[in-house]
């Protein structure tokens, strides 16, 4: 259920408000370009804006439009635990099938006070947890001594999201506990070199834009023919880069709307608009790539 090519979902906005139309329609888009599972109210959804109720509307809407077609990870983490365990239990009580646990930002904890947090978070659900570690978003790193203490003591601690950036993390995690630990790529480039040493998949920021592409990738290098799955890699090279030009997920979401799978290319500040020069960059790219004209 948690393994391939799954999508770091976008959450389309208009007139201040969720695009529900639009994300119905990125649901079915994926859904039928064979995408593994939806990943809603992570940090490319912009969860870090949504108010609470948003939260909550945004993850039974998701589970809604799926109806049971696709599985849905809900981003349920937060800088403070209690906030983290109530969204989780929303996103369990909407029938979500798992959650992305974020390791918490700004506060910079221990890693004992990291395990005491996702400890919490998992003796009040039941949900099966990814958890997130993304040092330069978060100002901490879940070591992997930590993780794989949490993966031990815990059943419903099942993977790791890793964004690092260190291709031998895989290696480590895999060592601290067993070969079928979900680790999932955090970075649309480092999928292919992290699969090929035991990573699961991706949660992937380029899917919403090529998401058969990025499934046959990843199915590939799951049945290890990474000759064939390195031709997808090398031909979409430069959109992983490109679509990193700003900050996540500007770039990619003004990418959704050129490309027509949105109605509205809104953002919540403090995210803002592409400078002109970066979204002719973007253009370019995405002409050369045929998604738009």
């Amino acid at each position: 259920m948690f393994k391939g090519s799954i999508v770091a979902l976008i959450t389309p906005f208009k007139d201040g408000s969720i695009d529900r139309k639009s994300l119905k329609n990125l649901i079915d888009f994926h859904v039928e370009n064979g995408t593994d599972a939806i990943v809603v109210a992570g940090t490319t959804g912009e969860s870090a804006t949504l108010t609470f109720p948003e939260h909550e509307e945004l993850i039974n809407l998701a589970v809604e439009y799926a109806d049971k077609r696709i599985p849905i990870i809900a981003g349920t983490g937060a800088n403070a635990t209690h906030e983290a365990i109530a969204l989780t239990k929303s996103a369990e009580k909407a029938g979500a099938d798992g959650s992305l646990q974020i390791v918490p930002y700004y506060n910079k904890p221990t890693q004992e006070g990291i395990y005491q947090h996702f400890k919490a978070i998992c003796e009040e659900t039941n949900i099966p947890l990814i958890l997130y570690n993304i040092p330069s978003r978060t100002g901490t790193d879940m070591l992997p001594e930590t993780f794989a203490r949490l993966y031990a003591d815990f059943p419903n601690v099942i993977g790791l999201k890793e964004a690092t950036g260190n291709v031998a993390r895989v290696s480590e995690q895999i060592a601290l506990t067993n070969p079928d630990v979900i680790i999932l790529s955090g970075d649309d480039a480092l999928t292919l070199p992290m699969m090929a040493v035991g990573a699961k998949g991706v949660i992937s920021v380029a899917n919403n834009l090529v998401p058969k592409d990025i499934a046959e990738m990843c199915r590939l290098a799951l049945e290890g023919n990474f000759e064939e799955a390195r031709k997808i890699h090398d031909k979409y090279w430069k959109l992983f880069k490109t679509l990193f030009i700003e900050t996540n997920p500007i770039p990619v979401k003004t990418a959704a709307y050129l490309m027509g799978l949105i109605d509205d290319i809104e953002m919540r500040l403090p995210l803002y608009y592409m400078k002109k020069e970066n979204e002719e960059k973007l253009k370019q790219v995405l002409k050369e790539y045929g998604l738009i004209k």
